[in-house]
């Protein structure tokens, strides 16, 4: 019997419940650097179980962002525009979330294995754009090579929000 690694947040909306299971890990995006875009960005979704009241629970999905430069020196976490795995957090929170995904999260063997398998269907692919293929295994790689201080020192990048004024 293996014994099921879990991480807990206290957020005033009740538990978070994070569990090591190759189910609850998906990588939903993968973007290598453009002209528009000059960043690597992989947007992962986490399944976890929020536990109100000590007696109700639900199963979520949320998302986050891991962001690196061109030569994978500097990395940022990101938001994402809706169903934010920083959203509606506090500060702190927010800080405790942080260190869950540098301490836990990129140390699991459901993180490691999710991109190994997208490294595999990478390498498989017979696309016509090869060096996409190969600047995404390259990221890839890096992502699991990822140290929990590399993620600490990350900053947040939260979505921008267009302001619509009104002209009278």
């Amino acid at each position: 019997m293996n014994l099921l690694d879990a991480k807990v947040i206290h957020t005033v909306y009740g538990l978070e419940i994070y569990l090591d299971v190759v189910k609850n890990i998906e990588i939903k995006e993968i973007h290598t650097p453009t002209i528009e875009s000059p960043f690597y960005e992989v947007q992962f979704g986490i399944e976890y179980f929020l536990l109100r009241n000590e007696k109700h629970y639900n199963s979520l999905r949320n998302y986050f962002c891991i962001c690196m430069n061109r030569d994978l020196s500097l990395i940022t976490l990101k938001e994402t525009e809706t169903e934010s795995l920083f959203a509606v957090k506090s500060e702190d929170e927010r800080a405790a979330t942080k260190k869950l995904l540098g301490e836990w999260f990129i140390k699991t063997s459901s993180y490691k294995e999710v991109i190994n398998e997208r490294i595999k269907k990478e390498d498989v692919c017979t696309g016509a754009d090869i060096q996409y293929q190969i600047e995404t295994i390259k990221f890839l790689g890096k992502l699991l090579e990822l140290t929990t201080e590399e993620l600490e020192l990350a900053p947040i990048e939260r979505p921008v929000q267009l302001r619509v004024l009104s002209v009278s």
